[in-house]
């Protein structure tokens, strides 16, 4: 293979594609090819004629520089064709002298032809369609806690405290008695018949948490904001459908997953939406986690450690797994439970919980591969695995402040 500046050539024929919204700079250079630029715009018909002239050059590999969304009409188009390399920009910055697309699109075609960029993990199609059904549930399921927020602070104003009283704003208790001050039904007395036999709260401090001064402004933005969410809940139930329908393939995997402490149905499939179900992309769990951008950094210099903060990944799984980690960290006699216990007193909440998370997703990346449940160590496996070094710990601690006493009757 030719070499330039000392590197091997790895790939004999390939293309570098500087994407934008309505074009895609291409150049192609390799073996026996001539190098060549050319821009087409994104409509489908040019992007197939793009796609006709590198099959016609005899391109076999292409690299795309991720740019928002714009990659992915190009890429499912080139993909049954070519091997497609999507690498992170993150990893293009530092790299000098590029003010132009064309520069781009050359530079990313030499990094492709001498293999120095490795290409960003891309589930399958089945998988893809999963991610975009959750990740947009999400989306709707914090617009619903945006509408909730608001309809409070719409309570509040009439001074009617329902958070208060009430565990959750839009439980079966408050929203029948919002929706009855909405219809113009406002009598406290008559309204605590809503009030569910399992709220803790007694009856007369419930009529004066809901006693308060509603007017016709206060139940049309109540009546709207209802509305608004009931649309969107609606919405999510067709999503809850077409998710159940697209993973019933998946069940097996999404029950093995539910074994792991913190994690139920709904963070299984989380999980399966963003890594799919076939490891063999990942070379090992390490590869995973730091992909998932819940491994230490390693920062060295002369000896010296210095920041150890996460390394950058995928920002929803990430939020995914801290989310699992939060429930794990409460569950009963589990040991994701005991650790997270003993790192938050010396290393803090937020990196005991990341901690908790890798965990997890390391437990994920082997009961995917090997379809096994999870092992449950239980709550006690780290005292017992630490056994003879806090024995040993302490031993030396008595025999500095008791240098005269026999130890070995005490540990007899």
């Amino acid at each position: 293979m030719k070499t330039q500046k000392g590197f091997d050539q790895v790939i004999e024929k390939g293309c570098g594609l500087d994407v934008h919204q309505k074009e895609v700079v291409v150049t192609i250079m390799g073996t026996g090819v001539k190098t060549q630029t050319r821009t087409f715009s994104t409509y489908t018909r040019s992007l197939i004629s793009m796609r006709e002239w590198l099959l016609k050059n005899g391109i076999t590999h292409g690299m795309i520089e991720s740019t928002g969304v714009y990659w992915k009409p190009v890429y499912n188009i080139l993909s049954d064709h070519l091997t497609l390399l999507l690498v992170n920009p993150r990893h293009l910055k530092s790299i000098p002298g590029r003010k132009t697309d064309i520069k781009d699109s050359v530079w990313l075609a030499k990094l492709l032809l001498y293999g120095l960029l490795k290409g960003s993990f891309i589930p399958n199609l089945e998988i893809r369609d999963l991610r975009d059904l959750v990740r947009y549930k999400k989306k709707l399921q914090q617009q619903v806690t945006a509408e909730s927020n608001r309809m409070i602070k719409i309570l509040e104003d009439a001074n009617i405290k329902v958070s208060s009283v009430f565990s959750k704003t839009l439980g079966v208790s408050s929203r029948k008695i919002i929706d009855d001050i909405i219809a113009g039904d406002y009598e406290p007395e008559r309204l605590l018949h809503h009030v569910h036999g399992n709220v803790k709260m007694s009856r007369a401090e419930i009529k004066e948490a809901i006693t308060g001064y509603v007017t016709g402004h206060h139940r049309f933005m109540l009546q709207t904001i209802s509305e608004s969410i009931k649309k969107t809940e609606d919405t999510i139930m067709k999503l809850n459908e077409e998710i159940e329908r697209q993973t019933s393939k998946y069940s097996l995997e999404i029950e093995l997953l539910d074994s792991i402490p913190g994690v139920d149905k709904e963070g299984a499939i989380g999980i399966i939406s963003e890594i799919g179900i076939d490891m063999s992309h990942f070379p090992d769990q390490k590869h995973l986690a730091s992909w998932a951008g819940m491994s230490p950094g390693a920062n060295e210099s002369a000896g010296k450690k210095k920041s150890g903060r996460t390394t950058y990944g995928n920002a929803h799984i990430r939020a995914l797994l801290i989310q699992l980690a939060w429930a794990a960290s409460r569950t009963k006699g589990t040991y994701l439970k005991s650790k997270y216990h003993s790192l938050v007193g010396r290393r803090g909440k937020k990196k005991a919980i990341i901690a908790v998370g890798h965990k997890i997703l390391i437990a994920a990346y082997f009961i995917i591969k090997d379809k096994v449940s999870f092992n449950e160590l239980g709550e006690n496996h780290l005292t017992n695995y630490r056994k003879d070094k806090l024995i040993a710990y302490h031993m030396k601690q008595l025999e500095a402040l008791m240098p005269e006493m026999d130890l070995s009757k005490v540990v007899a």
